[in-house]
């Protein structure tokens, strides 16, 4: 979906005359047809996201959620509950929308650690769609300037897309490693 959500961006930008993603300035703006497109595809890869997150960890036994290749790197549930905080806060802010009130920094360590298989399933349906609730209820309109993103700069619609779908997809091939390694197969491969 990543490279859909790419080749979309890319399409539009050649159809509009728009250079591909680089360092912009503040004062450049995205067409607001434009940000309506890549909201769309980027909601649209939040959707396949969340059936391949859910999908895996329904797939993987409770008994491997605790389960990491070596020290020092994170756990099943770890990758899966990281998943969850993003849907939660890090996708929505980075758009313009309001993080999801999760009780306090005591709820989101609690998160952070667990590892309940049925209850990280739980907030992994919601925190997606909570984010995905969230980007799509943005007006283009706002969408049409740059944002910050966890200290990229400014990053206009596209590159803010891009580079959460990057790392949306990173975590996806890790729990994927993880899966295979405990010799479950992921569900959309059968």
């Amino acid at each position: 979906m990543r490279v859909r959500l790419a080749f979309v961006a890319l399409s539009l930008a050649a159809a509009i005359g728009v250079a591909p993603a680089r360092s912009v300035s503040a004062q450049e703006v995205t067409p607001k047809d434009a940000a309506a497109v890549v909201q769309k595809g980027f909601v649209a890869d939040l959707d396949e996201l969340q059936t391949k997150f859910v999908g895996l960890a329904e797939a993987i036994p409770q008994d491997k959620f605790a389960w990491r290749p070596m020290d020092g790197v994170r756990s099943v549930a770890e990758v899966l509950t990281l998943a969850a905080l993003e849907g939660y806060s890090f996708i929505p802010t980075s758009f313009g929308a309001k993080a999801a009130d999760l009780g306090g920094r005591e709820a989101m360590a609690a998160l952070r650690t667990n590892t309940d298989k049925a209850q990280i399933l739980d907030h992994l349906k919601k925190s997606f769609a909570y984010a995905k609730q969230q980007v799509a209820a943005l007006d283009p309109a706002t969408l049409t300037g740059t944002h910050k993103v966890m200290g990229q700069g400014d990053l206009t619609v596209t590159q803010t897309a891009d580079h959460i779908a990057g790392d949306l997809h990173e975590h996806l091939g890790q729990l994927i490693a993880y899966a295979r390694m405990n010799h479950v197969v992921p569900p959309w491969s059968k």
